[in-house]
């Protein structure tokens, strides 16, 4: 099979689209032809040597965490799935025209869903839910500010927040106010505004996605006893703040919600935006387009 192999880190011109062996589903695994893979952060942070401190790579690797295609081998022992079932998931090694992955962590796309745009969903939906659900713990009546509301695990977690019952503040860009609006959240606040930020009062918890000084500032907006999420490690002045519960939420694969979220965008109720789709060849400019930021997934077809 073509995939696209990380031989050394670097840049984007790294990644080599070439032949690897296929692989074979073993027990308790399903083969997956690949219809399309996602671009997500984690895998030009890993690229470029940045998280090798943290998750040092077995070289040469194949990148790619989420997916989605159609069943081509079943192993032993699996149940549910079949031949030509159209699937997806948070996997390893997705920049492939095939993926081997745990039938436990595989999904069926819903039938309103189309298959190429469901590889944007699995990890970002995931870690949406997972930073609300698992970290933040934000109840009914409880009010959460969620950083990077715009992008797709910011939107996911927006909605899931909201399913919740609880108050939902979407923090973003003072130039991204006005397409926020269209989040459904109860507020909108521009995080890069000094006077805005100056009226927040204090809130039950942040579910945070972008850190840096804009994660400090808004740690010091949660009351005692109030949690503090995020998906991009702790503020570095976590310490300062003894009385905030601080929480560091990894997505963890977890077939149901996957399916949840991605029947919730068939239906239209959860929107998670596609930038452009682009053959797997290509990775090296979509990695680089994804590095400079937007809000919208980069899809490569497989």
């Amino acid at each position: 099979m073509k995939a696209v192999v990380l031989h050394e880190y670097g840049g984007p011109d790294k990644l080599k689209y070439e032949d690897v062996p296929d692989p074979v589903a073993g027990d308790g695994q399903v083969l997956v032809r690949v219809a399309a893979a996602s671009v997500n952060p984690i895998d030009f942070k890993l690229r470029s040597g940045a998280m090798k401190a943290f998750v040092p790579l077995e070289l040469p690797t194949i990148l790619g965490r989420d997916f989605s295609g159609i069943v081509r081998e079943v192993g032993k022992g699996v149940s549910g799935f079949k031949l030509g079932d159209k699937v997806m998931a948070v996997g390893r090694g997705t920049y492939a025209e095939l993926v081997v992955i745990a039938a436990k962590d595989l999904a069926l796309v819903p039938e309103k869903l189309d298959l190429v745009k469901a590889a944007a969903l699995p990890l970002v939906t995931l870690t949406g839910e997972q930073l609300i659900a698992l970290g933040t713990k934000i109840q009914a009546g409880q009010t959460v500010l969620i950083t990077g509301a715009l992008g797709g695990v910011g939107r996911s977690a927006v909605w899931t927040a909201k399913k919740a019952g609880a108050k939902v503040i979407a923090g973003v860009k003072k130039s991204q106010v006005k397409e926020a609006a269209g989040l459904g959240a109860d507020q909108v606040l521009a995080l890069d505004d000094a006077a805005a930020m100056e009226k927040l009062g204090f809130v039950d918890a942040v579910a945070d996605t972008v850190g840096g000084k804009t994660g400090q500032m808004l740690l010091a907006k949660v009351k005692q006893g109030g949690v503090y999420a995020s998906v991009v490690g702790p503020p570095a002045n976590a310490a300062m703040h003894p009385t905030v519960k601080i929480e560091a939420v990894q997505s963890k694969p977890d077939a149901a919600t996957v399916r949840s979220m991605a029947e919730d965008v068939a239906a239209g109720k959860l929107v998670i935006p596609i930038d452009r789709m682009v053959p797997l060849a290509e990775v090296a400019n979509a990695q680089a387009a994804a590095e400079k930021g937007g809000i919208g997934k980069i899809l490569l077809l497989a």
